[in-house]
């Protein structure tokens, strides 16, 4: 018999333990669908400090009311038993404690015992993964099944002692709940207790991890600013520039297009960024304020940024790609979880922000994206600007590894990441962005830029040596060493003012990285806009995709020794995308509304309904073929699949064209649900746009692959409807 609470004839409260090893209840994180391996790392944990210390009084304020760890930490624990040895604060209200090793569970219990504690944890490390280290908050968001109503939503939440805070927009049925005085749990137990639940799909603890801009500059002195326009010269090859001076013939931007720049400050009083309406809506999630500046050492990123995207044209200092545009400076925490993430994109859609750069990523080798920081990404692309979408674009990262793919690693020090090795980089490879390498001076792939399918466009900049900087060790160079001269020209940019910033005037000839290129493709973006108000973000990638100038490398690269500098039968390229950016272009295609796409004169529609068994954790997977006979190019394609699977988490799905490039349609984030069948088309899977305008003729491929073992299904057929 089943219950009006539980139409499955299960009880909510027996749902707590079943079918979850204990073994392993802690030793697995929930992520974008799939599950990570985790350990605790055995000398250190957080807390959270309660609300009050005391009438009027936060604990852990100084005199001047900045919050200050040590003292938050001293005020708690200082008395007792136990050597504390470091702390540190984590935003957004954590503080981060080391102790002896041996001393661990000890001063966990006691802090939890301490009335001025609201809660302690552990701190964890992802296996293989030395840099991203896991920091845990009280939130867990859970995906429930299509046909669970508000009843049993509240009945299972209420099991683990969960609060609802509020829905997650744009994934049905999916809500964000609070950890309260009864639950028992930490969230990642919960999460995972959660999974074995038939009516969860998905939940996932909201954690913390620390995010990692991907330049620190290292080289010397070099001319300024050849990136934008050169001639040529010494350390420079011709053309090696982005071609603006064509495009500011046209315009230099528009103040209505706002560049959000999300970083670890701005410095705003810099000369370069004043002018009557330039800085729009700063925003400071760091101090809590409206003031983005500087107040660290480090403190210098974000300026650079800055600088290359819009840096005022005052005949003083430099000028930026897109120099007559707006900038929203959002200083970011430093640290990545579920609620900045969505505070820094929610307010640029609600603020304007025409074009968001980001020229960061997770401290992490292999990082899937929460269901919430994938949904609040594709809210800006596709509901910002009145719904037209801003431009989103992200740095691909600095390590020369895959984007999205697999090496074997050996040789890093001290063996900190080994053996067949996965990465991802999470806001890189999400669909609707745009993700950019680096190329150098001289018509080359930067030593450090990431690589790999989902790459959008490169942009100049500077060249230097691979590399990950990890939170506990600093900057550790990826072996093996590059013994070669690694020649290519700095980028010449804004800096933070005085000597506290990267060079001691208010400019820097050291800047860099992908992270320099980043912006460059953001000014183009608003220089483009500034034209056409009226194109959709997607409009302004393909834009800048097809005006892209195809610069080849032929030599391998010098640490890995693979050769991708090329191009293939569709224009694109591992290691540049579909090429270096060219501001003059893509501005003369936007005026001139060239990328309208060509309309599709008739359609082809070929199915294969032929049931096949996905072999179990089996890297082959299974294929269905489909055969086409026409040649005319594709305008348009959607491809309809439809699967039955005891666990769709498991299962990737790619479509192979027949001159054997992969798509892939469905990463692993379909949780629990067993049932799938829907339609993949340009819109809703923008990888599909790399297979327009080829042809058609030959066999196509659906690979349906179980990437992990206990659960089987079956592919039970697909179609292939194509636009020509």
């Amino acid at each position: 018999m089943t219950s009006p609470v539980n139409p499955s004839g299960i009880l909510a409260q027996e749902y707590q333990g079943i079918g979850v090893p204990e073994d392993s209840i802690d030793s697995i994180l929930q992520r974008g669908g799939e599950e990570l391996p985790i350990q605790k790392i055995p000398d250190r944990f957080t807390v959270r400090l309660s609300p009050t210390a005391g009438p009027g009084q936060q604990p852990g304020l100084k005199p001047d009311g900045q919050f200050d760890p040590v003292v938050a930490v001293g005020d708690d624990l200082g008395n007792l038993p136990i050597h504390i040895k470091n702390t540190a604060y984590v935003p957004p209200g954590l503080s981060e404690v080391q102790v002896e090793s041996t001393q661990l569970d000890e001063a966990m219990e006691l802090a939890r015992q301490s009335d001025r504690i609201a809660f302690a944890s552990h701190v964890y490390r992802v296996e293989n993964d030395p840099g991203m280290v896991l920091y845990l908050t009280n939130q867990i968001t859970i995906q429930f099944d299509e046909s669970v109503g508000e009843q049993t939503r509240n009945a299972i939440a209420a099991t683990q002692g969960l609060h609802l805070l509020k829905p997650v927009e744009g994934i049905p049925n999916t809500f964000v709940y609070e950890l309260g005085s009864r639950s028992l749990e930490n969230p990642i137990k919960i999460s995972n207790r959660l999974t074995w639940n038939p009516e969860v799909l998905t939940a996932e603890p909201n954690i913390i991890v620390r995010s990692q801009s991907y330049y620190r500059p290292r080289d010397p002195l070099y001319n300024r600013q050849w990136y934008l326009h050169n001639g040529g010269g010494n350390g420079v090859a011709t053309n090696s520039h982005i071609s603006v001076e064509g495009a500011w013939d046209i315009t230099r931007g528009n103040r209505s297009v706002v560049v959000a720049i999300t970083d670890d400050s701005v410095d705003i009083n810099h000369t370069d960024f004043r002018g009557l309406g330039k800085i729009v809506a700063p925003l400071d999630l760091k101090g809590q304020d409206r003031l983005p500046l500087p107040d660290s050492p480090s403190d210098n990123h974000g300026t650079a940024c800055a600088g290359v995207a819009v840096a005022e044209e005052n005949g003083k200092g430099i000028v930026g790609v897109a120099p007559g545009c707006a900038l929203m400076p959002i200083r970011t925490t430093g640290y990545l979880d579920d609620e900045s993430v969505e505070k820094m994109f929610d307010w640029a859609i609600d603020r304007g922000a025409s074009v968001i750069s980001c020229s960061w990523g997770a401290s992490a080798v292999y990082f899937p994206l929460s269901l919430r920081q994938r949904a609040v990404i594709t809210k800006a692309a596709t509901r910002g600007r009145n719904g037209r979408g801003c431009v989103i674009v992200f740095a691909a990262g600095n390590a020369n590894r895959p984007i999205n793919g697999t090496l074997n690693e050996s040789g890093w020090p001290n063996n900190v990441i080994k053996g067949r090795t996965r990465w991802l980089a999470g806001f890189a490879v999400h669909p609707d962005v745009i993700a950019v390498s680096a190329c150098t001076s001289l018509n080359k792939k930067a030593a450090y830029s990431n690589w790999g399918t989902g790459i959008s466009v490169c942009a100049p900049s500077n060249n230097a040596p691979p590399g990950m900087w990890l939170q506990e060790t600093g900057y550790i160079g990826t072996p093996p060493a590059i013994r070669s001269t690694l020649e290519g020209l700095g980028v010449f940019t804004t800096d933070r003012m005085g000597a506290a910033g990267y060079d001691h005037e208010d400019f820097t000839p050291y800047f860099g990285g992908t992270s320099s290129a980043t912006p460059v493709v953001a000014g183009v973006a608003a220089l483009v806009l500034s034209v056409n108000p009226q194109l959709s973000a997607q409009e302004v990638r393909r834009i800048i995709e097809q005006t892209a100038d195809k610069m080849v490398d032929p030599d391998p690269d010098p640490q890995l020794g693979i050769s991708m500098g090329s191009y293939d039968r569709n224009g694109y390229c591992q290691w540049f995308g579909y090429g270096r950016v060219n501001a003059e272009k893509a501005v003369k295609m936007a005026k001139s509304k060239q990328a309208t796409r060509q309309q599709v004169s008739r359609r082809v529609e070929r199915s294969n309904a032929q049931t096949l068994a996905i072999p179990d954790d089996d890297g082959e997977g299974a294929s269905s073929r489909i055969s086409i006979s026409d040649t005319s190019p594709i305008l348009d394609i959607q491809v309809s699949v439809e699967v039955e699977h005891e666990f769709l988490g498991d299962v990737e799905i790619h479509l192979v064209e027949p001159g054997g490039k992969a798509v892939l349609l469905q990463n692993r984030t379909l949780g629990r649900s067993t049932s799938l069948k829907t339609t993949y088309t340009l819109q809703s899977t923008p990888y599909l746009r790399e297979l327009l305008n080829l042809s058609p003729q030959g066999t196509w491929r659906l690979t349906a692959i179980d990437r992990a073992p206990e659960h089987t299904g079956k592919l039970k057929g697909w179609k292939l409807d194509l636009g020509l």
